[in-house]
């Protein structure tokens, strides 16, 4: 019989073989000090491009007011049990009246987490007899999500709607031959590594032809996307059309939380049957009442919106006149697409870091193929013109050491500790 202890600590992984070496520098680092568009890093004050605070609400003086207020007032502990037994209070139903409101949506349900509300909003949506398509890079929470599914799924290639159409097809005639259930396309509003929209008003138009229900998770596209700020769907003009509306709070809102809007008696079945949410403690009141003055604020400050907008496509364009690939993103987040290796990148990663005080989310392999580097850089509101500009200069210089082969190495650089 195998040690299961000792298969794990014989293995640890892609990224886990590298945790003596990575660990408090490119994984698990330690930012430190007021959250904003320049924090400490290993006591020296770097340009952040990692956090996804896009309106600058984290130190939003009057979220951090309403914040301090309701932990005065009501402590953390409140309200105690899960909100079907004992956790409801009239601030939780106030946030969903109003979330749903915003989405257009005839009402919502609240979620304690964003990662976990997806994984059991699939469970909760489909039968053994239901079949799910979905985009093939949709999230780490959606696919989880589909390995609780007991019944078939068909993934489609990323935003390929003749490829999306095939496998409506192929989940059609299966539904068909089976004469039992029915089809959840699953995507997403603004996937959040290459920034791209999610083909919303293609799907959509799909609806005249397959019969299924659409699922959208816009956790990058609420509150940066639409006329509003309702997210990808407005953007594109089919929020009507979107049969369950997902998101989280843990961007645009800066906080803790999600929530599901859609039909009342869809939300109806979810709440009184999503088990995440049935055998788990309630939101927190200071989450929920900071998370409706979030919401106010989203809604009535629209210049937050605006000004982060106009520091991403300085920053974009800034990107693109010298010479930087970011693909086909039409959303704030900012992938810098390069080639290189994985000792390369953390070089690069390193230099930007201790030599230019730039510090920025970098995916290599395993989870992007060999040869492949992307940085991804999530502009903010708060984020200065001056932010904007010096980062430019250190992605051309470093780009420049990059190309001549300075950051070639053979081992990833071991950081000394501090």
């Amino acid at each position: 019989m195998a040690d299961i202890f000792e298969r794990l600590t014989k293995n640890y992984g892609p990224l886990g073989q590298h945790r003596e070496r990575a660990h408090g520098y490119f994984a698990f680092p330690k930012l430190e000090g007021e959250i904003g568009s320049r924090m400490n890093f290993r006591g020296k004050e770097k340009i952040v491009w990692s956090l996804n605070n896009y309106l600058g609400l984290a130190n939003h003086p009057e979220v951090r007011k309403a914040d301090a207020d309701a932990a005065a007032e009501f402590g953390l502990a409140l309200p105690m049990g899960a909100r079907m037994m004992s956790g409801n209070s009239n601030y939780h139903e106030q946030l969903e009246r109003e979330l749903a409101a915003f989405e257009m949506k005839e009402d919502a349900i609240l979620l304690n987490f964003g990662y976990q509300g997806m994984v059991s909003l699939i469970d909760v949506l489909v039968s053994r007899h239901d079949v799910i398509v979905y985009d093939a890079e949709s999230h780490a929470c959606i696919v989880d999500g589909l390995r609780l599914h007991p019944g078939h799924r068909f993934v489609f290639k990323h935003n390929d709607l003749a490829d999306c159409e095939k496998q409506l097809q192929r989940a059609t005639a299966l539904i068909e031959k089976q004469n039992t259930g029915g089809i959840l396309l699953i995507t997403e509003g603004v996937f959040g590594m290459a920034g791209d929209q999610g083909k919303l008003q293609e799907i959509v138009a799909l609806k005249k032809s397959y019969e299924f229900r659409l699922l959208v998770d816009d956790a990058h596209g609420f509150g940066t996307l639409g006329k509003t700020g309702a997210g990808a769907g407005e953007e594109q003009g089919v929020q009507d059309e979107i049969d369950l509306y997902f998101s989280t709070f843990a961007k645009s809102m800066a906080s803790i939380g999600a929530f599901i809007a859609g039909p009342k008696s869809i939300i109806d079945y979810i709440r009184y049957n999503i088990r995440s949410q049935i055998f788990a403690k309630s939101l927190p009141m200071p989450l929920v009442i900071g998370n409706l003055k979030r919401l106010e604020l989203l809604k009535t400050q629209p210049v937050l919106k605006e000004k982060l907008w106009e520091n991403a496509l300085k920053l974009q364009n800034g990107l693109k006149e010298k010479g930087f690939d970011i693909g086909k993103t039409d959303s704030v987040v900012t992938p810098v697409y390069m080639k290189g290796g994985v000792e390369e990148a953390t070089s690069m990663v390193t230099d930007l870091r201790e030599n230019y005080n730039i510090f920025c989310s970098i995916v290599v392999y395993p989870v992007i193929p060999k040869g492949h580097i992307i940085y991804r850089l999530i502009p903010t509101t708060v984020h200065t013109d001056e932010d904007i500009q010096l980062t430019l200069t250190a992605f051309e210089e470093t780009k420049k050491k990059l190309d001549e082969g300075s950051y070639k190495s053979e081992h990833i650089p071991q950081m000394a500790e501090v």
